[in-house]
């Protein structure tokens, strides 16, 4: 049926994670493949994984999942999230089944990339997910949220960032401190790290101390190489 209206993709749930026979099938149709975890140990992930590359899916993403309705946030174990990128290779996922967002949001910011939440238009009459589902304002504020994670989460990256550079100011530097003769020796009694950082960096301060002045400079200016001899 569900080939016959062109799902994009499948999404197994956590009860039929352990279904092998149903997860290759739905592999097979070489469409994007959603598998739920909950409930599984690793030695389960790994037979749906193997399941679903045994049907040819090129596609798999697994869901780190708490089924219980609604789940505790004290069991949510998202700390899984990084393990499981790593141990399964498959893109990672969070089933919240949670009553809020930061889940998602702190999910999201370990490496998950799909979140799955329940989602109704209203609490009454009760229904059987009732209780644990969004509203839809509260999924538009999961929305904004986890995307700001995503954002915030960004790549593994050192050094300054484009908006960040102007902030190089701020660091120190090396400056005379006193009026230095052309030929004086520097010392720490000439030499101090201050702010702004428009000298030689502070880490060079050993090098320096000994040495002597190419030419006069006064208090307050930042050294460079060249007035070093």
């Amino acid at each position: 049926m569900l080939q016959a209206l062109d799902a994009p993709a499948y999404k197994i749930a956590s009860f039929e994670a352990v279904d092998s026979e149903l997860i290759e099938l739905c592999a097979s149709t070489g469409k994007p493949l959603i598998i739920s975890t909950g409930l599984c140990n690793v030695e389960e992930i790994d037979e749906a994984v193997s399941a679903a590359r045994r049907g040819g899916a090129q596609n798999i993403a697994l869901l780190r999942c708490n089924s219980a309705y609604p789940a505790d946030p004290k069991e949510a174990n998202l700390a899984t999230i990084p393990d499981m990128l790593s141990r399964f290779e498959c893109l990672v996922g969070y089933s919240d089944h949670t009553m809020d967002a930061i889940q998602s949001m702190i999910a999201v910011g370990l490496g998950a990339c799909i979140i799955e939440k329940h989602v109704i238009d209203a609490r009454e009459p009760p229904t059987a997910d009732s209780s644990f589902s969004c509203l839809p304002d509260q999924f538009g504020d999961l929305v904004k949220f986890t995307r700001s994670a995503w954002e915030a989460r960004g790549d593994v990256s050192y050094g300054p960032q484009e908006k960040e550079r102007a902030s190089l100011d701020f660091r120190r530097s090396l400056f005379a401190t006193r009026d230095i003769d052309k030929g004086e020796t520097f010392s720490r009694h000439n030499v101090s790290s201050l702010r702004p950082g428009y000298g030689i960096a502070p880490k060079n301060l050993p090098q320096i101390i000994g040495r002597s002045a190419t030419h006069p400079i006064k208090r307050g200016e930042p050294l460079s190489w060249e007035m070093i001899n």
